[in-house]
């Protein structure tokens, strides 16, 4: 586990490294990064709400790696929803996004906010109590952009 995480963790900062404008060859490119990037996200909140709702036994090591594979993936997939990257490849991005910029942008931002300043910690803190007060209010801001700017 700590070896897979360690991994991800190197191959999203290797990623971050790379200016925007490189890492995309044409908009499908764009729109699979992204997804990908979501993917992972959703992959390591899940198991975090997993834990914080007693669905998963809680370890507090894997919460804590859990958390900061989903702090880096939060800052990810926001500069892959560029011009031209509403249309091509299937995606669950509604038009909005491009339509409400400031507001889908408002959105990721406070996500990242939460998840570095809340989520992260309390999952490091070592104590179910403290993931759980942190993650209904994280889901919440995941939601929030959800309900906006994603398709059902």
């Amino acid at each position: 586990m700590k070896a897979t995480s360690r991994l991800t963790l190197a191959l999203l900062a290797a990623a971050l490294a790379v200016p925007a404008m490189a890492q995309f060859a044409k908009p499908e490119d764009a729109i699979k990064y992204r997804q990908s990037a979501l993917t992972v996200l959703g992959t390591h909140f899940a198991r975090l709400g997993a834990m914080a709702n007693g669905k998963m036994a809680y370890d507090a090591a894997t919460a804590a790696a859990d958390a900061e594979v989903v702090a880096v993936a939060s800052r990810l997939p926001w500069h892959a929803f560029g011009p031209g990257t509403d249309k091509g490849r299937e995606t669950a991005a509604r038009p909005e996004i491009w339509q409400e910029g400031a507001k889908f942008k408002e959105r990721g931002e406070a996500m990242m906010a939460q998840v570095a300043d809340k989520l992260v910690p309390a999952a490091k803190s070592g104590s179910l109590d403290e993931l759980k007060t942190a993650f209904g209010p994280t889901a919440k801001r995941c939601k929030a952009c959800h309900d906006d700017f994603r398709r059902k």
